[in-house]
């Protein structure tokens, strides 16, 4: 159960998003679904630059991030639904002294997400890469970067994928990759939790991603970034991974030890490695990343696009229903697992 006291006033719900957006529109449409929700709350919208007076009477506040200056400006907040999943950065000392709860919109990222990895995972496998760079030069021919096309270019059938942190995420990605014909394995904190409706063919727990690492010919990193899981891809683990194997990060920069990465990318250990997040961002143009023709780039924006972000609006507008009604939230922030 939720612990609030709720006035006999509507609730002030405010949304950081301007209101003449047509993600204004995407909320007011979701919340005018649910029966009576209109009735309990007032809901605001505002740029975060002119936020400050309209906050202070905001109980909830819908945000991307929230400045320091917006939360000394909201006595009467009570919980921070963000749009983003990751937290890293989010969780400050004045929002754990004053106990605000937090909310994430994880799940409502998993089926686009699951399709970037997906992009990334065909695109090495059909060589992409190499057949761009032909055609850019103007140059056709059975060989690409120094091999017989029929010899390079292959298929997912048989191959494995591991998936580091079974999750929304992950599920989405089952889904789309073992009709592929892919074998999945995956790594779980909790591998009693069953209420998934797909499950990879493999399930091991944590202390066993050397065994993940080994296996798999293609590694996706799915885990949240917390103090435990800094450079969790370190020179190490990364020592342990498949020789030819590839690697993709949609998690956050931090989980891999980049420095380990290039160095396992340029010797040879690792065939390629799609990427989405940096320990740095935007990446540095100086970064060796940007020149590695194994390596494929895009920033940060694995997560984005519009069905994605209606599925975070309704996720929030099923909350805040269940907050109205003193229930637990989805995807309640918890100290202990830091996420």
């Amino acid at each position: 159960m939720v612990d609030n006291i709720h006035d006999l006033g509507k609730t002030v719900v405010l949304v950081l998003i301007a209101p003449d957006d047509i993600a204004a529109v995407i909320f007011r449409d979701a919340v005018e679904r649910i029966p009576l929700l209109p009735e309990r709350i007032e809901l605001r919208f505002a740029r975060s630059e002119e936020a400050h007076g309209a906050i202070r009477d905001a109980e909830v506040v819908v945000c991307r991030h929230l400045s320091q200056q917006l939360l000394d400006s909201s006595p009467r907040l009570r919980w921070i639904s963000y749009l983003s999943v990751g937290l890293d950065g989010k969780v400050t000392p004045g929002i754990r002294e004053r106990r605000i709860m937090l909310t994430t919109s994880k799940g409502a990222h998993g089926p686009n997400i699951a399709e970037h990895i997906l992009t990334f995972i065909l695109m090495f496998t059909h060589r992409m890469p190499q057949h761009l760079r032909a055609q850019l030069a103007g140059r056709w021919g059975p060989h690409i970067a120094g091999g017989p096309l029929s010899t390079e270019a292959g298929e997912l059938t048989g191959q494995t994928l591991g998936i580091i942190g079974f999750g929304t995420i992950g599920t989405a990605l089952v889904a789309r990759a073992r009709p592929l014909g892919m074998r999945i394995i995956a790594t779980k904190r909790d591998l009693s939790q069953t209420d998934y409706p797909i499950f990879p063919d493999v399930l091991y727990p944590p202390e066993d991603l050397s065994s993940l690492l080994a296996e798999s010919d293609h590694v996706c990193i799915c885990v949240p970034y917390t103090a435990k899981t800094h450079h969790l891809i370190d020179a190490k683990m990364l020592s342990q991974i498949k020789p030819g194997s590839y690697l993709y990060n949609i998690s956050r920069g931090g989980v891999v030890d980049e420095s380990a990465l290039i160095d396992a990318l340029t010797n040879g250990r690792l065939a390629g490695a799609g990427l989405d997040v940096f320990e740095s961002e935007p990446l540095p143009p100086d970064n060796p990343l940007w020149k590695m023709e194994n390596v494929l780039i895009t920033p940060h924006s694995a997560g984005l696009g519009s069905y994605c972000f209606k599925r975070a609006v309704a996720l929030f507008a099923d909350n805040l229903e269940r907050y109205l009604g003193r229930l637990t939230l989805h995807n309640l922030y918890d100290p202990a697992r830091d996420y």
